[in-house]
Formats: structure tokens, C-alpha cells, sequence
């Protein structure tokens, strides 16, 4: 039973403290699959988290980070290996167990997925739950009838992990992308990414004054919520679809059912969390076929456990540019 080093966070008189620490096998949560983590990421819960915020973690002492990559070092499941490559995303992993801001993790095996060919863990983490997400989101407009050429596709905090790599994927599948931000400094960086246009976010973030506005949205991927979701379903175009997948803005939304009931647009729920493992796995295998790897290479960062709780406030500010890997053998 060999020692590992984790980032552990401590509650102290309603604040919580991250430490770096040495922790036994013995410390892990129960689960059929103990994994030699290689590489986690920095979430926007992550934040949250690390900050003590939106009572995501009920009990300390508590190892964060909502996802992680690396290979199985002991498996009593039928369906892992000592050695395979897995990626593991949502489950509230990182939040009401322990998750990937440490060297090993214990989980159960239907919470893992082996990583497709010609995929890295590093790269899965690049990737990581933001992409992930995003990667659902396109696959739920193109169910709902999302086709190249069909016009202006939306991606709100755009310059967000979340984001970068649905710029990337809806312009490598052949869409005319609309970034919207609000920093002027990320423009080149998206435009890079193969955002056609950039609007800033403020045209988006006033409360409708009319419950329609002109169409101009093919579909929309949104990471805002709020008054930004609320503009956006009043310009969709008819029958077309935006796709939820955060609430930067605020969970709040104002809006109107008019645009549902005239134009017939969809309000599509993200949901990366619970995602069933069929769907999952089809959207791994959609990110290495459809997201341009020099694209989400050029959007990474590598960072150490040790820079973590610097890093958690910036991004809950929107301070962060694509996506953040932690190496936490570094």
C-alpha cells in the first residue's frame, strides 16, 4: 500500500484550506478500480469547489477535481485491466466522493470509460469535462436538426474551456461560427479556433425588451444562462435549437415562452454528469474524429497540484483562456 500525494481540502470555521499532503491507499473511498491518476483539469465547479462555494462538498477532509485521466493499477471488475487507459468524467466524483487532484482515485468501474485510440491521457484531459460537454451539446443540435450551412452558429463564454472546444468541433464540421466574449484580448485566440465572427457578450446579456427578435441563430451553445439565454431563444431562427450548458451568468431565467410557442425553438439540457456510458462513449470517439487535436493543443495549459487554489479564483472570474491540465505527478 504505497503513499500518494493529493491536493486535500480542509474546513475550518466555514473556510476551507488546500493543503498538499501525503495520503495512504488505505484513506481512498471504496470501488472496484483503483487508478494511477496522470492528469486531471480545472472546471469551473472545480472552482467552486475549491473556494467552498454552492455547498457542493459536504464533508471534509476532501480530495477535489471533477475529472481525471490516467491507467488501472488494480481492477476487480471484469470489464478493466491492470493498464488500460480510462478517462473518467461526472458522477459527482470530485464532489461527494474524492476525485482526480491526487495520484490515485478508487471509483467504481461503470463510472470509467477506456480512452479510444490515438487519445492521450493528457489530451483526454485537455479535453476534459468542458469538452466533453460541449462535445454533448453539438451532438444534441445535431439531433435536433443542426446542419452545416444551415447559418450562424452561437457559442457563448466562448473563450471558456467549454467554449474553445465547441468553436473548434462546430468549425471543423463545417459551421459558420459566432463567438461571443466579452474580453477583447481572447479575439485572435478565437478566431484561431475558427469562430467566423465575434460579438461582444453585452449585446446578449440585457433582458429582452420584446418576447421575439429577428432571427439569426441556426443554434447556439450556451455556458451563460441568464439573460443571455433568454436573448437567445428570442433570435433563433425558426425551429432551431440552443444547447444549456452553464450558468456563468446566473441560474436564473428570464424569459418567455412565445419563442417556444411562434418560432418552435428548443431548449436542449446538458447534462455531463449522469450522461448514460452508450452516449458517453460515443462522444469520446466524436471528439478524436471531430476535434481538430493542434487546435486543443494550442488552447492548453499545464499546471501543478500546487498552483490550483491560485487558479480556482480566476477561473469563477472568467480570468482563464481555454483549458487548464493539471499534472499532478509534477
Amino acid at each position: 500500500m504505497s503513499a500518494f500525494t493529493a491536493l486535500v481540502l480542509h474546513e475550518a470555521g466555514g473556510k476551507v484550506e488546500p493543503r498538499i499532503e501525503k495520503l495512504e491507499e488505505a484513506a481512498l473511498p471504496d470501488g472496484n478500480v483503483t487508478v494511477a491518476v496522470e492528469y486531471s483539469t480545472l472546471n469551473y465547479k472545480d472552482g467552486m469547489i475549491l473556494g467552498g462555494l454552492g455547498r457542493l462538498v459536504r464533508a471534509y477532509p476532501h480530495v477535489p477535481g471533477v475529472d481525471f485521466a490516467g491507467t488501472v493499477e488494480r481492477s476487480e471488475a471484469a470489464e478493466f485491466r491492470p493498464g488500460d487507459r480510462v478517462v473518467l468524467t461526472g458522477w459527482r466524483v470530485g464532489e461527494t466522493r474524492w476525485g482526480g487532484y491526487a495520484q490515485k482515485a478508487r471509483v467504481d468501474a461503470g463510472m470509467l470509460v477506456k480512452l479510444p485510440e490515438g487519445l492521450s491521457t493528457k489530451r483526454a484531459m485537455a479535453i476534459g469535462t468542458a469538452g466533453f460537454t460541449a462535445m454533448l451539446a453539438v451532438m444534441a443540435l445535431e439531433r435536433h436538426g443542426l446542419a452545416p450551412g444551415a447559418g450562424e452558429v452561437l457559442v457563448t463564454g466562448a473563450a471558456g474551456g467549454l467554449g474553445s472546444i465547441a468553436i473548434a468541433v462546430l468549425a471543423k464540421l463545417g459551421h459558420q461560427v459566432t463567438a461571443s466574449t466579452g474580453r477583447p484580448a481572447t479575439h485572435d485566440y478565437l478566431r484561431r479556433l475558427g469562430a467566423a465572427a465575434i460579438i461582444d457578450r453585452g449585446e446578449l446579456a440585457t433582458a429582452p425588451a420584446r418576447p421575439l427578435q429577428t432571427e439569426r441563430w441556426a443554434g447556439a451553445v450556451d455556458a451563460v444562462g441568464s439573460t443571455t439565454l433568454a436573448t437567445i431563444l428570442t433570435q433563433l431562427k425558426y425551429r432551431a435549437s440552443v444547447a444549456a450548458c452553464g450558468l456563468a451568468g446566473g441560474n436564473d431565467l428570464p424569459a418567455s415562452v412565445i419563442p417556444f410557442l411562434l418560432r418552435g425553438v428548443n431548449l436542449l439540457g446538458i447534462d455531463s454528469v449522469l450522461c448514460p456510458q452508450p452516449q458517453r462513449r460515443e462522444a469520446w470517439h466524436r471528439l478524436v474524429a471531430d476535434l481538430p487535436m493542434d487546435a486543443l493543443d494550442a488552447m492548453t495549459e499545464t499546471v501543478p497540484l500546487g498552483a490550483l487554489p491560485a487558479l480556482g479564483p480566476r477561473i469563477l472570474k472568467g480570468e482563464t483562456r481555454g483549458r487548464v491540465v493539471v499534472d499532478v505527478n509534477a
